[in-house]
């Protein structure tokens, strides 16, 4: 874990960098001059520490940490003739019994001296019981050399007077409550006007199945932007409309070290929203207060699910040094030569994955260092196309026997090489993107203030065996709430995604629901995840 801030006189500690530091340090005293004597409606809504949002202060020797996915097997080898070396935007979500993977196959040929595109451009599926094990079923869809035995799921096609690139697509499951039998499943895919390259952008696919689709216009509906990407869209269930998230180059400078997109910008995301998906909002830039200005490839935002209301997003981040003394020391050292003889940036950049949140899906908190690393050196990683997260993560069954489940997440390695490309499954606990944390010293966090409805607040923690955590309400000046203060909290310990809080054996908090309070968390040694209010009757 990377310490990330403490406001203890606003200290900076040396394993922090600077420019992490302003950019937390912007969100906190925004949070106080918004939220200053107007209570926050959370409602029983879970809350996480993924961003300041919610903090008036911090103090002693809590700060708030990012959080690391730990690495599992490699669930999945594109390995099928048709899939060539370049798999990838995976798009995997929880329909029913089953888990399903929607990715891109494209063939990347390497030869004797450089990295030759194929013939190969299509759109594939999988499935898996558990997230875990996963089979590409025989469609019988589409033809590869003459036989339809395989799990091509899309084709470059005429859809209506658009041909679509399937390489460059997501698949999401249509969550409005109004959507129509025949459109349960959407896609979003690159496309362009039949005989008119110019008029390039997003096509809306639709289907009742996820394997017959048709397409809702005839043109593409989103054409502002770049598009050579993982461009996505879904229904925000909180906000009751469409969100589109979609590749492009803005025009904020960024370096001479690569000047050849200086022309360009920066690639970076914008975004819109839509009642039907077919008329969109004029699109804006996504805002990162604070936070440095930096190449983003792909965007993978989504709601998350136990916090519905937050929108999370693990943007990649493209860094290009060029060649260094460290590139030689790097993995696959002659496959990387011959990538930089058929384009330099192809051998000299590094791909790895980000974090941010949003609460209005405009403005987001990214975090500036790394939420998944290349990890540690092995053939196909620290390269170009290494930790693209499939969109979006989702919950399978722990490893451990009686543990809780958790979050998998799943990161492409050995992108354009011989064999093809791996999807290789990562793990986090339910929540645990970042955290408040404090060491056996001791320190306090303090939310803004809140009105919540429940009548009983639960916990998402960790703690050693001599740590805890323990939970004041005060009112929403601060003061004292006779009760609830922390000399009448029992101490919390242990490691568990769901313990209700106590005082003095008491749960109740009924008596101030729908009041503005303050909430002061005091910990040792011990993580604290999310917290939510909530009524236990209807849970």
């Amino acid at each position: 874990m990377n310490q990330q801030w403490q406001s203890s006189g606003h200290a900076v500690t040396s394993s922090a960098s600077l420019r992490s530091w302003m950019a937390l340090l912007v969100l906190f005293l925004q949070t106080g001059s918004t939220h200053a004597g107007t209570p926050v409606a959370i409602g029983s809504q879970r809350e996480l520490f993924v961003d300041g949002g919610l903090v008036e202060s911090i103090s002693g020797a809590a700060r708030i940490e990012l959080n690391h996915p730990e690495h599992r097997e490699i669930v999945m080898r594109h390995d099928a003739p048709w899939e060539g070396s370049g798999c990838g935007y995976h798009s995997i979500f929880r329909d029913g019994d089953l888990y399903k993977m929607y990715y891109k196959a494209w063939d990347l040929k390497t030869l004797e001296d450089r990295i030759s595109v194929g013939d190969n451009r299509f759109a594939c599926y999988a499935e898996s019981k558990d997230g875990i094990h996963w089979v590409k079923p025989s469609l019988g869809l589409h033809e590869f050399l003459g036989n339809k035995d395989n799990n091509i799921v899309l084709v470059t096609d005429l859809f209506g007077e658009t041909v679509i690139d399937p390489v460059h697509l997501s698949v999401f499951k249509d969550e409005n409550p109004q959507v129509a039998s025949d459109g349960i499943y959407k896609a979003v895919v690159l496309g362009h006007v039949k005989g008119q390259k110019k008029e390039t952008g997003l096509v809306i696919l639709k289907s009742g199945d996820g394997f017959h689709w048709q397409a809702m216009t005839d043109r593409p509906v989103i054409t502002e932007g770049a598009f050579d990407s993982q461009n996505l869209a879904f229904w925000d269930p909180v906000r009751k409309e469409y969100r589109a998230y979609w590749r492009y180059f803005n025009n904020r400078s960024f370096g001479e070290q690569e000047s050849y997109r200086k022309n360009q910008g920066l690639r970076d995301i914008l975004t819109a929203t839509s009642p039907d998906l077919i008329n969109w909002s004029k699109p804006v830039p996504l805002d990162y207060p604070g936070a440095a200005h930096e190449q983003l490839y792909v965007n993978q935002v989504r709601n998350y699910h136990r916090a519905p209301h937050l929108l999370i997003g693990f943007p990649v981040r493209y860094t290009d040094r060029g060649v260094t003394g460290s590139l030689s020391h790097l993995p696959d050292w002659e496959h990387r030569q011959k990538r930089i003889r058929t384009s330099p940036r192809y051998g000299t950049a590094i791909t790895e994955c980000l974090l941010m949140s949003s609460r209005d899906g405009v403005s987001f908190h990214r975090w500036p260092e790394a939420f998944l690393r290349p990890g540690i050196q092995r053939p196909g990683t620290w390269n170009y196309g290494q930790q693209y997260v499939a969109w979006h993560p989702v919950e399978t069954v722990s490893d451990l026997p009686g543990a809780p489940p958790e979050l998998s997440f799943y990161a492409t390695e050995h992108y354009w090489m011989a064999g093809g490309s791996h999807l290789r499954r990562y793990v986090m606990r339910l929540d645990g993107f970042a955290s408040l944390n404090a060491p056996m010293t001791g320190g306090e966090l303090v939310t803004v203030p809140l009105q919540f409805e429940g009548n009983q607040l639960e916990i998402n923690f960790s703690s050693s065996a001599a740590g805890s955590v323990q939970v004041e309400l005060l009112t929403a000046k601060g003061g004292p709430i006779p009760g609830y203060q922390l000399a009448d909290c029992d101490p919390i310990y242990g490691d568990e995604l769901s313990r209700t809080v106590t005082w003095k054996n008491r749960a109740d908090v009924s008596s101030l629901a729908g009041k503005g309070i303050q909430v002061r968390f005091r910990l040792q040694d011990a993580d604290l995840y999310s917290y939510r209010f909530y009524d236990r009757a209807a849970n």
